[in-house]
Parts: C-alpha cells; structure tokens; sequence
C-alpha cells in the first residue's frame, strides 16, 4: 500500500494512555477493525485513538475519552507486548524475533530489513491493516536486529572468556 509506512503529517490534540500515561500513535479504522474482536472495535471507532507502545502496559488501545481495550481483544499476538516467542516482527510476511535472532547467530546479521524494504517499495505491504500499531514494522525489525547483534556479540564474549576463568579456577 502506497504510503503504508509513512507517520501521519498533522494529528490532534496527543492524549496519553489512561493506564501508563505515554503517548500512542494514531491508528486508523481499518486498523482497528482488522486487529480487534468486532465489539471491541465498535467501542473505539467513534473517538479518535491510539495505540499504547508501551511495553508492559496491558492497553492495546485507547480514546480520546479514556475508553481502553486491552490487549486480549487482539486477534493477533502484538508484538511490542509480548516476550514469549513467537513475537511478531512483521505482520505483512511473517517475520518473527526468532527469525532475525537465528540469521543473525548463523551469519553475524540479517537480510530481513532489506527483505522487507524491497517488499514495500514493490507496493505489497498492508502495514495500516495487518499489524496492530497501524505503522510500518521496519522501526521494530532494525530494533531487534540490533538487539540480536549485541546479544551474540556479549554471548561470543563469555566463550572466549570461559576457558580463561577454567584455567585461573584451577590455578585458585
């Protein structure tokens, strides 16, 4: 979809989340109607909302009028709230934090960012339909390509330093 991972020009008045007080993004009908269980999208499509990106908070979505729908109306798993695979990265093809963190251990990096890239310039995501914060999921992929880099690199740092301390705690 042409656009699909642009951020809004101009948006209202930024209300924060009733429960955790940050500020969510802007999400569109066909957001909500795709993500949601049919009434809990009816009870939000007359107020303008957000989506809550807020980790822990158990908010999904919230109104303008303090209206919020937690994230157990979701028909999908939301990525950003979960810490048990499978999470979600991409919701247009299907990509998941273990994805990124298995090339990244096999190779030292990740071809799904420029995957993903060159899905988009092809005109073939449905990132306002298909994942829950109505936004482009690249921002979330690099985030956890970065996360899966620092992980081997701290994971190859104790291997080597493993043999070192065997060595000293014989020694000792």
């Amino acid at each position: 979809m042409a656009g699909c991972c642009e951020l809004p020009v101009s948006e209202s008045a930024k209300t924060p989340c009733p429960r955790c007080g940050a500020i969510g993004l802007a999400v569109g009908d066909e957001t909500l109607t795709a993500i949601l269980e049919p009434d809990a999208a009816a009870s939000l499509l007359a107020v303008e909302r957000r989506f809550c990106r807020t980790p822990a908070c158990s908010v999904l979505y919230y109104g303008a009028d303090g209206r919020c729908v937690d994230k157990g109306a979701s028909r999908v798993r939301v990525g950003l709230k979960e810490t048990d695979d499978p999470v979600p990265l991409c919701y247009c093809f299907g990509f998941e934090r273990a994805d990124v963190r298995r090339e990244v251990a096999e190779t030292g990096g990740s071809t799904i960012p420029s995957r993903i890239t060159a899905e988009v310039r092809a005109d073939r995501c449905a990132c306002e339909v298909k994942n829950p914060s109505g936004a482009c999921c690249l921002g979330e992929v690099n985030k956890a390509v970065k996360e899966a880099k620092v992980a081997l690199a701290r994971t190859r740092e104790e291997r080597a330093q493993e043999p070192a301390t065997a060595v000293a705690a014989k020694r000792g």
